[in-house]
């Protein structure tokens, strides 16, 4: 961690730590930059949309392989009924 003094407005930080529903000031700014740089991410994703070639079989991968993986049937069939 590294410690820093900043000048923040008050009710810009009594919102962030309602919003965000942290005890400190400290976690409430640490979950909001966090959140900042995820929100960035996200939009970063958004410019590759329809930029990546896909190549597969979409009909094979929408068959049912259930019964190849057991722990995809539905509760009715692993009680056997």
């Amino acid at each position: 961690m590294k410690r820093t003094n900043l000048v923040l407005d008050e009710n810009l930080m009594e919102e962030v730590v309602r919003v965000y529903g942290e005890k400190t000031y400290s976690a409430a700014i640490n979950r909001a930059m966090a959140d900042a740089i995820r929100m960035s991410r996200l939009r970063d994703l958004h410019g590759i949309f329809g930029k990546i070639e896909w190549a597969g079989d979409l009909s094979e991968m929408r068959e049912d392989h259930a019964s190849d993986e057991p722990w995809l049937k539905s509760d009715s069939a692993k009680l056997g009924k």
